[in-house]
């Protein structure tokens, strides 16, 4: 199976299927058998190493592992830019529009995948996500033997995370009400990949500033202080100063086609100190957020 090429992984439990293609059928409705059997008629499907035959039988506890494949998948026509490049790191500064991760509709056209078939290197891994609506940084370990202390940094927070989003006028703040820190309680919300805001104690932090004040918009700063799951969008959101572009906050609506309308917001500075080195390393976003 090629090393550059998206895969799952999965370990069979106890049960009563007579063939892996029995299960994965099952499991997986939305792949026909067809389509299954021909992955293994290619060598896509493997059990323990070992290429699965279209008649191999079912034994629980193999694991399983086969292609990710989209047919049809859309191209995105933007392209990541490399900022940074070592042993141990690389930094990648993402443009809107690009997954990070293999995910729905998404595979080939994902940043990990197009970093892992540019550098030729499957040990890439990154630390942390992005929105696919978000731009600007993103850092991938290169190698396992120095990645646990670099995931620390991020797990930790002991990672300065600056962006910038473009949004209406915050209503009822003046120049010097800035900067300033909201905080709230995040919860999911309807439907399921929303977030909220609700009573109780505060989990999300993110200090805002403002850069550059426009006649219909404004360039803000955001530090996030915790990481919760869009909590910048949900923050400016609730603030009545929505992000521009967002298709999520305050209200569900369509994404716009044709990427035409991306999301303001960009992951613009990273600092931290390095665990192997001690010293300080500062990352910057070259991308522009424009009023």
């Amino acid at each position: 199976m090629d090393p550059h090429q998206p895969t799952s992984r999965i370990v069979l439990p106890p049960g009563g299927w007579a063939s892996i293609v029995d299960f994965l059928c099952e499991r997986f409705p939305a792949v026909d058998r067809e389509a299954w059997i021909e992955r293994m008629e290619r060598g896509a499907v493997t059990a323990d190493g070992v290429e699965v035959h279209r008649l191999a039988p079912y034994r629980p506890g193999a694991v399983v592992t086969y292609r990710r494949e989209v047919p049809d998948e859309p191209r995105i026509p933007f392209e990541e830019t490399i900022l940074h490049i070592d042993d141990d790191l690389v930094v990648v500064d993402k443009p809107h529009f690009l997954p990070v991760m293999p995910a729905g509709r998404y595979v080939e056209e994902t940043l990990s995948v197009r970093l892992v078939r540019r550098l030729d290197n499957p040990d890439l891994v990154a630390l942390h996500r992005l929105d696919r609506a978000t731009a600007g940084l993103v850092v991938f370990s290169a190698r396992p033997s120095s990645r646990d202390g670099y995931t620390r940094l991020f797990r930790d927070r002991a990672i300065e995370k600056t962006y910038e989003a473009v949004a209406a006028p915050m209503p009822g703040r003046t120049e010097d009400d800035f900067p300033f820190v909201h905080e709230s309680r995040l919860e999911p919300g309807e439907p399921f990949f929303r977030m909220r805001e609700v009573e109780g104690a505060a989990n999300a932090r993110t200090r805002i500033d403002v850069i550059e004040r426009g006649a219909q918009h404004w360039l803000y700063r955001l530090q996030p202080v915790t990481g919760r799951k869009h909590q910048l969008r949900v923050h400016m959101a609730a603030l009545g100063a929505p992000i521009a572009g967002d298709p999520l906050y305050p209200v569900l609506r369509e994404e716009a086609a044709g990427f035409t309308d991306p999301l303001r917001l960009l992951a613009r500075e990273l600092r931290f100190v390095d665990p192997l080195t001690g010293t300080e390393r500062v990352f910057r976003s070259e991308r522009h957020l424009d009023l």
